[in-house]
């Protein structure tokens, strides 16, 4: 029970819009003015302690009618979730076919009370502490039908949960994994420690951070995605020596030379396929008065040009092929007899390609005199040289042999000089009159075209005819 205390009534403000409330609130005022008046003087409430002008409520009843009389304006909302799963750190040693270690849980609980905090399924617990004392685990539904360990917290903030954890070591095929279960953590973080060395690590549902080797153990620090599994993978090295064997290499080179008026564009396409070893770069024998403007390629890294020669180096050693595109220009002779500058791979042990000469402008090719090389059709040379569409232009393909032997082309260019074209002629124009007797004339104009570059032909009409109709090739047109 507990004493009102009525001598500072509270003041209330009347709120028209809810009638109920207002009854409420005057209840409530009458009841504290009654009180008030009734209320003993000091003197008289010493010597009787229940007196008749006594009001006497318990504090659940005074409560409620406070509640009543001044509600609050808005109900706090509750918290959308009992507690977050923040983040998961794991510390775990590989001993053998089990992986032991401590599981740290993160936890941040919005909900006053008690609240269910599940435990990833999958782990082996051994122990669980909060705040170094041991905690108790309870067992769960999860709304599969099955129940999964829990965690249970008592009042709101954030806590870290300690668990002894173990996870089976998985063997298939040479291969050993361990396989952290998924959780609703934004956070993953795992290390794992082996007492071995010369491991090649495979990451599954996360990113390595860290990877080192010291003291025979090794030591892998990887982040996890949270909502899925983190799979680590390891097996024995294997050694390798296919790097230290020699370089073997057959190459295809296949290039293509406009010849222009001021200048000659250079365009050539390398594919190379290993044979023995890897390659991390390859050289081209380069001719005199070539100057190279790009190479270009997935698998290139950089290129350098050093006297007589081009040096391609490739992001990582190749060990089955790779190609890539040369582009370049030289100054050649606009017509007469010309040398063709010839590019070759060095070190290869078989080289096949070819080499395309198109003539850019008003020219044709006399004349050639090739060595080592075969006359062939343009698409056997590939799409960079069919698809070119030249009205002179001559392809050879390598003679099979040495890659070393003796190559080299000398054409016979002559130049034309540029003239005026008819690009369109009538040979041909039939009309066919018919006169009326009021005066009208009827006119049929056919005429026989051959048209070379011309779009449309233009016809003059007489002053005041109309167009009734026109057709070519004995289909209707829309003249314009």
């Amino acid at each position: 029970m507990e004493r009102s205390n009525l001598s500072s009534p509270p003041t209330h403000r009347w709120r028209h819009q809810n009638p109920a409330r207002n009854i409420e609130r005057a209840l409530f005022s009458m009841c504290m003015a009654v009180a008030l008046l009734l209320l003993p003087s000091p003197s008289s409430a010493q010597d009787t302690s229940h007196s008749p002008g006594w009001v006497v409520l318990p504090v659940d009843e005074y409560r409620t009618l406070r509640a009543r009389a001044f509600p609050p304006d808005h109900e706090p909302a509750p918290p959308p979730v009992e507690a977050t799963l923040s983040q998961v750190d794991y510390d775990l040693q590989v001993n053998g076919d089990l992986a032991s270690g401590r599981a740290s849980l993160t936890v941040d609980v919005l909900k006053e009370g008690w609240v269910r905090v599940p435990i990833p399924s999958g782990l082996l617990v051994r122990e669980a502490r909060l705040d170094g004392k041991l905690l108790s685990l309870v067992s769960t539904a999860d709304g599969k039908g099955s129940s999964r360990l829990a965690a249970v917290l008592s009042h709101p903030g954030r806590a870290t949960l300690l668990f002894d954890i173990a996870l089976p070591v998985a063997s298939a095929a040479g291969d050993e994994s361990i396989s952290l279960p998924a959780t609703a953590s934004d956070i993953t973080r795992a290390s794992v420690q082996l007492p071995r060395t010369g491991l090649d690590i495979r990451l599954a549902g996360g990113l390595l951070a860290e990877k080192s080797e010291a003291a025979a153990e090794s030591k892998w620090t990887a982040y996890g995605r949270g909502n899925e599994p983190l799979t680590f993978t390891w097996r024995r090295k294997t050694e390798d020596h296919h790097l230290d064997q020699p370089l073997r290499l057959r190459g295809t080179l296949t290039q293509l030379l406009g010849l222009g008026e001021d200048s000659t564009s250079l365009y050539a396409e390398v594919n190379i396929d290993i044979v023995q070893g890897a390659a991390r770069q390859v050289a081209i024998q380069l001719p005199e008065k070539v100057a190279i403007n790009q190479v270009s390629g997935a698998a290139v890294a950089d290129w350098e040009i050093k006297p007589g020669e081009l040096d391609v180096t490739f992001l990582e050693p190749v060990e089955q092929s790779a190609r890539f595109v040369i582009v370049g220009e030289t100054n050649l002779p606009r017509d007469g007899k010309i040398e063709i500058p010839l590019l070759r791979l060095l070190g290869a042990e078989r080289e096949s390609g070819g080499v395309a000469v198109e003539v850019l402008g008003a020219g044709e090719i006399k004349d050639l005199k090739p060595t080592g090389l075969e006359s062939a059709d343009a698409t056997d040379l590939g799409e960079m040289v069919s698809s070119r569409q030249s009205p002179s232009m001559v392809a050879l393909r390598f003679r099979s042999g040495d890659a070393n032997s003796a190559r080299s082309l000398m054409v016979d260019v002559a130049r034309y000089a540029q003239q005026a074209v008819l690009m369109a002629n009538i040979e041909e124009a039939r009309y066919q009159v018919l006169m009326s007797n009021d005066g009208k004339t009827l006119v049929q104009a056919r005429y026989a075209v051959r048209n070379n570059q011309r779009n449309f032909v233009k016809i003059m009409l007489p002053s005041g005819a109309t167009l009734w109709s026109a057709s070519l090739s004995g289909k209707p047109v829309r003249p314009g």
